[in-house]
């Protein structure tokens, strides 16, 4: 199903599986605190009786994180007055340590190299990335992150950062390995399949 599980409304399930899943049951243990996922599963299992709750708990609890994550991150870039492209060019250019070509910026964001031009046009104007002549290429121009360009990225990223660590804060180290292991092996499928398609 897609992003209408947060809505205001439930758009529904995702398609069903048809493998004979278990009858609907409170998928929460003894004692745990239930979320709104626990609810849409467990009307959607009273409809759809071959739903798997499991795979329907887990990609609805993965699409409402990442839409969490994505308001966390629009109201820090709204703090450090930044739009989402340019903290993008700005993280890519940290990715590089803070300094690069402008055609590399343009492969790390899966740009054209010209179009990346007003992006640095307006950062340098900005007072957030300056261009200087490559030390070993004259004709070469080299892009790098000013001080001010570093705290507004880092500012930025850092409301993210602690927004995640807040929330899987609350798994053990182990815990915490375990679903990054699951949720490889499932982005491991999909990826293959991109490739192959």
């Amino acid at each position: 199903m897609d992003g209408s599980r947060d809505g205001g409304g439930d758009g529904g399930p995702g398609p069903r599986d048809r493998s004979g899943a278990a009858a609907p049951r409170d998928r929460a243990g003894a004692g745990e605190p239930r979320d709104r996922t626990d609810e849409h599963v467990a009307r959607w299992t009273r409809i759809l009786t071959d739903l798997d709750p499991d795979i329907e708990g887990s990609v609805t609890r993965m699409i409402r994180f990442v839409e969490h994550i994505r308001r966390v991150k629009d109201r820090s870039l709204l703090e450090y007055d930044l739009h989402r492209h340019e903290y993008d060019t700005l993280q890519a250019l940290g990715g590089r340590h803070g300094r690069a070509a402008p055609s590399e910026l343009a492969a790390d964001l899966g740009m054209p190299p010209n179009s990346v031009t007003g992006r640095l046009d307006a950062l340098e104007r900005r007072g957030f990335v300056r261009r200087t002549p490559s030390a070993t290429d004259r004709r070469r121009v080299l892009v790098e992150l000013t001080e001010e360009g570093r705290a507004a990225w880092l500012g930025a990223m850092g409301g993210v950062g602690h927004e995640e660590y807040r929330l899987l804060g609350g798994l053990t180290a182990d815990e915490r390995r375990t679903l990054s292991d699951l949720l490889r092996r499932v982005m491991v499928r999909a990826e293959q399949e991109a490739r192959e398609g």
